[in-house]
This record gives structure tokens, sequence and C-alpha cells, in this order.
């Protein structure tokens, strides 16, 4: 298969694999005190992804996690030196910090905190 024929297939597949803005779910956190500052999009933490899985004290107890949104001060810097998110979030437990679109997932302009309803775009509770 010559490149002429082969451009619409790697076209697809580009957009199937493309990172469209996730819709936050009721309760999840939107984190933008520095991501659009610097360029990105704003993070969305799937909260009730990681409840399902691990209890509260994993990350609040253990890991050190304060229990009020928005009173931890995460960067990339620190998530990179295997702090915050990067204390899973290392390639060994979970995907690394490199993957930059499994975390900066927001609609650009999405206030920071615990998102909750239609006010926040959710497809929870409230939502439209």
């Amino acid at each position: 298969m010559g490149i002429t024929k082969a451009w619409p297939i790697a076209l697809v597949l580009g957009m199937a694999f493309a990172a469209p803005a996730a819709h936050g779910e009721y309760g999840d956190i939107s984190l933008n005190r520095i991501a659009e500052k610097n360029g990105m999009r704003p993070v969305v933490f799937p909260h009730w992804f990681h409840r399902l899985r691990f209890t509260c004290g994993n990350c609040h107890n253990e890991k050190g996690f304060k229990m009020k949104a928005g009173s931890n001060k995460i960067d990339m810097a620190g998530i990179i030196d295997g702090k915050f998110c990067g204390m899973c979030h290392n390639n060994q437990i979970a995907w690394g910090p490199e993957r930059c679109d499994m975390c900066h997932s927001g609609k650009p302009g999405l206030p920071g905190g615990v998102l909750r309803g239609s006010n926040n775009t959710t497809l929870g509770p409230g939502a439209l």
C-alpha cells in the first residue's frame, strides 16, 4: 500500500486516539490553579474512579493529600519528583507524567474545585 492510499487510515487512527476535552463526572475535582497559566488544559481528577479502587486512607493518610479540595499545592515538578500524583503515576503503578493528555483533559476555562452538576458541565446529577 502506497503512502497516498495509507494516509486516510492514518488520519482515522489519529482521530480515534486524539484526546478530546473530557466532561467531568459529579464529584470529580478540577485542578486549574496553574494549568492554564502554563498553557495546559485544566486537570480533571476522577476522584470516584480512584475511590472505587482505594480507601480514603490510601491517599489522604498514607500519601498525605489534604481532605479539602484546593488545599494541596500540586505542581508538575513535584509529580515528576514522585510527589503528589507521581507517587503512583510513575510508569510502574500507573501511567507516568509524560502522558499529559491523560490528566490535562478539562475544557479550557474550567474553574478549579469539586465538579457539581450542570454549572460545571458534568454528566452527573444536575447535568442538562
